[in-house]
């Protein structure tokens, strides 16, 4: 069996030289050079924010089969009060006697304006001008025609909001400039209309 060769003195030299730039598998252990600065990369990661903070987020109980039903949002829809209802909620300025009269049908509206059909730009002023002058001729009771518009029963799919005139007429009538002018509004009584008509009862 031949004999093995040694390293001559250049060749150790030269092995020394490819050692030194040979980075260790383990460098944790205590024997094994530090690895250059630039060799490490830690990367720094930014920690979530607990999901009760993130409203991005629904809990995962609500994915679960058999669990309580996914939260969906509302299709109900919150619609102002019933016309009739709020102008009856009004305190009332007239006389009770006359108030009751009024209520029972047994006064005769002096005039009326019939705005049924009217948009609400071409309404309004109508209604300014008819009760300006109605006031101007000293006048006490005028029937406003509105009609009762649409309003959604219990089998409807969504409400629908009774007509724009209906809700709109008492506002105008309790704003500028028919405010000073208007002592009452309530709805009419069947026999002049109904809740698809209003007495307007004017201040001397």
């Amino acid at each position: 069996m031949a004999r093995r060769r040694g390293l001559s003195a250049d060749e150790k030299a030269l092995w020394s030289r490819v050692a030194s730039t040979a980075v260790p598998l383990h460098p944790r252990r205590s024997d094994a050079a530090p690895l250059p600065d630039t060799l490490i990369s830690t990367p720094q990661v930014k920690p979530l924010p607990p999901a009760a903070s993130r409203p991005d987020l629904m809990p995962l109980d609500d994915f679960r089969i058999g669990a309580r039903p996914l939260k969906s949002a509302s299709t109900r829809i919150e619609l102002s009060s019933h016309p009739a209802q709020s102008v009856r909620e009004h305190p009332l300025r007239m006389d009770h006697k006359t108030h009751r009269r009024m209520n029972q049908g047994k006064l005769a509206p002096e005039a009326r304006i019939d705005l049924h059909g009217m948009t609400l730009s071409v309404a309004q002023p109508n209604l300014i001008r008819f009760v300006m002058n109605a006031h101007t001729s000293g006048l006490r009771l005028v029937l406003v025609i509105t009609g009762k518009g649409r309003e959604g029963g219990p089998d409807a799919p969504l409400p629908v909001r009774p007509g724009a005139l209906r809700h709109n007429v008492p506002l105008w009538l309790h704003m500028a400039p028919l405010a000073p002018l208007v002592l009452q509004v309530r709805p009419a009584h069947r026999r002049h209309g109904g809740e698809g008509a209003y007495y307007v009862y004017l201040r001397r």
